[in-house]
């Protein structure tokens, strides 16, 4: 498909003008496209700390968890797919490693005090990705790619936790870890997304199997709904008789791409009305075109963790309209309504450069800067250029990831001797803010179904 009739009827007049910023966005030319995308992307490395000497490759500062570098590092191996610009493959090689751990599942010692399911599997789904582009395997008896995908998902799926609500995974991989008794929807969400697209990759039907599995739990206990509105979480302890009811942007996207996946494979008409379903359900987060986190942008009240979630579905939305063609016509008056106001707002910081959090204020930068906000703009942009790419690769279509089924079976489940963790160990993916959950809701209770 040609770039031009990909992005519908804007158009070559479709030029956007960031006021007095540095960015300049003409979304009918990959070549601007590529050219803000890299602006972005120097905005967003300076916040990475990791490849410095002394540091620890693989985690921010503080504030930031362990989870958030894993999926920064996922959208760097994005930008080079996107763009062919392969400046930041070193630094993403070299985070990939450090953060493996012992057992080649993402599971390093130092993250264990606060280790979840979800932080995990962002690890797992960065190396996924890194399969699907053909990011060099590190070699030299290293783990693959693939391979560290497969091993987070085995090691999850003997977590998979039959004892109360009827299976699922919970949030926190050790008993001693806060939001232990959580069974929450990102957590399950991001197993569902690399099983799903394991199974594309390899084609073996356990992972569709595990799949289908995760799906039909969370629509059964209520974490999804049946016009496909994802909600955050359920608590064990009451056998998930009752559901939290906060919509995220993130939880919807790794949903979409793993339901794109799966009908990319099967081509049925059920994998079919569930994509459109999941596409259908995230117009909740939409305002005239433009993504907004519905549930904390309009009080002021999305912390460190929320700052990033747009970037997520931004990424799945484009992963979807390359493995789902028929849904580009649904999708791309969103990611280029969305991309046009991120790039508007990019206008702070020394360089004006810097992405607020609210792309629905016209242009107007809120100052809220930091790495999930510049990191949602750049995947959003960059987005845009998903008619270019080949799409992801297989093990029969140009992969050269090596498969190990058995990967992270020595992976430990059971709570461990560690060292006292310091802040910039912590992990934390989902909802912290369980904590502050009153608050929130009084800012969203218009979304509660």
């Amino acid at each position: 498909m040609k770039f031009a009739s990909a992005l519908g009827a804007l158009g070559a007049s479709s030029v956007l003008l960031s006021g007095v910023g540095a960015v300049q966005l003409d979304i009918s030319s990959p070549d601007n496209i590529k050219q803000v995308a890299k602006t972005l992307s120097v905005n967003l490395r300076q916040y990475y700390t990791g490849d410095r000497k002394g540091d620890t490759p693989g985690n921010l500062p503080d504030p930031y968890y362990w989870w958030e570098c894993g999926a920064m590092f996922n959208a760097f191996i994005d930008y080079w797919y996107y763009t062919g610009d392969d400046e930041y493959n070193g630094i993403t090689t070299q985070a990939l490693q450090h953060q493996i751990g012992d057992n080649n599942a993402f599971m390093p010692t130092n993250q264990t005090k606060t280790l979840g399911n979800d932080d995990q599997g962002f690890w797992g789904m960065a190396a996924m990705t890194a399969a699907e582009n053909k990011l060099p395997d590190l070699g030299d008896d290293q783990p693959s790619w693939l391979g560290l995908a497969q091993g987070v998902f085995n090691t999850q799926k003997d977590r998979w936790d039959n004892k109360t609500c009827g299976g699922g995974l919970k949030w926190q991989i050790y008993t001693f870890n806060n939001g232990y008794n959580y069974k929450n929807t990102i957590s399950n969400g991001c197993f569902f997304n690399i099983a799903s697209r394991l199974y594309k990759y390899l084609g073996n039907d356990t992972y569709a199997e595990w799949a289908e599995r995760a799906w039909e739990w969370e629509l059964a206990i209520g974490l999804m709904s049946q016009d496909y509105h994802y909600f955050d979480g359920t608590d064990d302890n009451q056998n998930c008789s009752s559901v939290n009811h906060i919509q995220w942007t993130y939880n919807a996207g790794v949903h979409m791409a793993g339901a794109a996946a799966m009908w990319n494979v099967t081509q049925n008409d059920l994998w079919r009305t569930r994509l459109k379903g999941v596409i259908d359900g995230a117009s909740v987060f939409f305002k005239n075109n433009v993504m907004t986190e519905v549930a904390c942008e309009n009080n002021g009240k999305c912390d460190v963790d929320q700052r990033s979630f747009k970037a997520y579905l931004a990424r799945w939305m484009g992963y979807t309209a390359i493995v789902a063609p028929w849904t580009r016509q649904y999708l791309d008056p969103l990611l280029q309504a969305s991309a046009k106001a991120a790039a508007a707002q990019c206008t702070g910081g020394v360089n004006q450069t810097s992405c607020g959090l609210r792309w629905i204020d016209n242009g107007v930068n809120d100052g809220s800067f930091g790495v999930g906000e510049q990191m949602a703009a750049m995947e959003v942009i960059q987005a845009l250029l998903y008619p270019t790419v080949s799409g992801p690769a297989t093990q029969d279509n140009g992969g050269i990831s090596k498969s190990d089924p058995n990967a992270g079976a020595n992976a430990p489940q059971t709570p461990i001797t560690f060292d006292t963790v310091t802040t910039g160990d912590k992990a934390g993916a989902s909802i912290l803010t369980m904590l502050v959950l009153v608050a929130i809701v009084a800012g969203a209770w218009w979304m509660v179904k």
